[in-house]
C-alpha cells in the first residue's frame, strides 16, 4: 500500500533531449546512410555531421519520456521530470520548455566543456521524408551521465507512477539510478510504468527486460508491435500479446494505422487508430499515445476510454511538426470522447 498520498500523478525519468527536425527527400537517407524510421545512436561528431547535412531546421524540446509528460501536463494531470542536461544553451532551452509546460525540473545541471566525459545536452537529429516518416540520429550528450545521486528519492515516493524510457536504459550510469528510482517506487507502494522505446534497446537490453517483467517489476508497459516481436520472439500478434500480459497487469501495445490494443488486470480492449487529416510527422506518436492513455489512467477511466485517450493524442501530434501536443487537448479530448 501507499505510504501516503501521492503529490504527483507522474515522474518520469528519461532523457533530457532538444529535437533538431529538418524535412527531406527519400534519397537524402540513402546518400547518408540514414536507419529510416528507426533510431541510431551517434556520437558527437556524427552529430555535427548531420546537422551540417540539414536543410533549414526547427529546435523544439524533446526525449520520449519528456514527451510523455508534455503530453500530460497539457491534460492538466500533475507531472515531474528526472534528467541530465548540461550547463549550457540548449540545457536551457531544455529546462524552460519544461518548466514553461507546467512540469517540475531541478535536476541540477552538469558542467560542459566538450570533452568526453563532459559533453553537451543532448540532442536527436531527425530527419522526415514527405510521408511523414521521422528517422531519429541521438547524441545522448550529458543524459547518459544522469548518476542516482541525482535522484529525488523523496520526489519518486511522491508520485503515483514512476515512468521510464527505454532508451535510457542503455548507458550504465542512468540504468542504475532507474533500478534504483524502481526499488524506491515499489518501496513506497507506488506503480511503476515502463515504455520499450525501440526494438534495438530490447535487442540489448531484452533480457533485463524479460527479468524484470518476470519479477514483477512492471506494473504498466508501452510496447509497439515490431516491439513486442523483438521481446517475445513471437511473430504472431495475439500470441506474443498474450504471453506478455500474463506477467504484466498493464499491457499497452500500439500498432500504427491498426490502432491499439491493451490488457489490464483480465480485461481487454481494443481501439482504432484515430483519423488524421494529413500525416505531417510521425515523431512523439508513441510517446504521445502513452501521455492520452496514462491521463486516463490516472483518473480510473474505463480501459477503453483510456486507449481512445491514446489514439486522440497520437493522431493529433502527427499531424504537425515536433514530439509534443499544440492544440488545446483537454477540448479536443472533450469533442472526440
Amino acid at each position: 500500500m501507499p505510504t501516503t498520498d501521492p503529490r504527483y500523478d507522474v515522474v518520469a525519468i528519461g532523457n533530457a533531449i532538444v529535437d533538431i527536425i529538418a524535412s527531406c527527400e527519400d534519397e537524402d537517407i540513402e546518400e547518408l546512410g540514414l536507419n529510416r524510421g528507426g533510431m541510431t545512436l551517434v556520437d558527437p561528431a556524427g552529430a555535427d555531421r548531420l546537422y551540417e547535412a540539414m536543410g533549414p531546421a526547427t529546435e523544439k524540446s524533446g526525449g520520449s519520456a519528456a514527451n510523455t509528460l508534455a503530453g500530460l501536463a497539457a491534460l492538466d494531470i500533475q507531472c515531474a521530470f528526472i534528467g541530465q542536461v548540461a550547463d549550457d544553451q540548449f540545457g536551457k532551452v531544455f529546462a524552460h520548455d519544461m518548466r514553461a509546460t507546467g512540469i517540475d525540473f531541478d535536476t541540477p545541471a552538469r558542467p560542459s566543456d566538450g570533452t568526453p566525459d563532459n559533453p553537451p545536452t543532448g540532442r536527436c537529429l531527425i530527419f522526415v521524408t514527405p510521408d511523414g516518416e521521422r528517422t531519429m540520429n541521438t547524441d545522448l550528450g550529458a543524459g547518459q551521465f544522469l548518476p542516482a545521486a541525482a535522484l529525488s528519492e523523496e520526489l519518486i515516493a511522491s508520485a503515483s507512477i514512476l515512468y521510464l524510457e527505454g532508451y535510457l536504459w542503455d548507458p550504465e550510469e542512468p540504468r542504475r539510478a532507474m533500478r534504483r528510482a524502481i526499488q524506491v517506487a515499489r518501496d513506497a507502494g507506488r506503480k511503476v510504468a515502463f515504455t520499450a522505446s525501440e526494438s534495438f534497446v530490447i535487442d540489448r537490453h531484452g533480457d533485463d527486460f524479460r527479468a524484470m517483467i518476470k519479477e514483477g517489476m512492471i506494473d504498466i508497459l508501452f510496447v509497439n508491435e515490431s516491439e513486442l516481436a523483438t521481446l517475445t520472439g513471437e511473430e504472431d500478434f495475439d500470441t506474443g500479446f498474450d504471453q506478455v500480459a500474463a506477467d504484466v497487469p498493464v499491457l499497452v501495445a500500439t500498432r500504427s494505422a491498426k490502432g491499439a490494443v491493451a490488457s489490464a488486470y483480465g480485461e481487454r480492449a481494443v481501439v482504432a487508430a484515430a483519423p488524421v487529416a494529413k500525416v505531417v510527422d510521425t515523431t512523439g506518436a508513441g510517446d504521445q499515445f502513452a501521455a492520452g492513455f496514462l491521463a486516463g489512467f490516472v483518473h480510473e477511466e474505463k480501459l477503453e476510454t483510456c486507449l481512445k485517450r491514446g489514439a486522440i493524442a497520437a493522431a493529433e501530434v502527427i499531424s504537425h511538426y515536433g514530439p509534443r501536443p499544440e492544440a488545446d487537448m483537454q477540448a479536443l479530448m472533450e469533442k472526440s470522447l
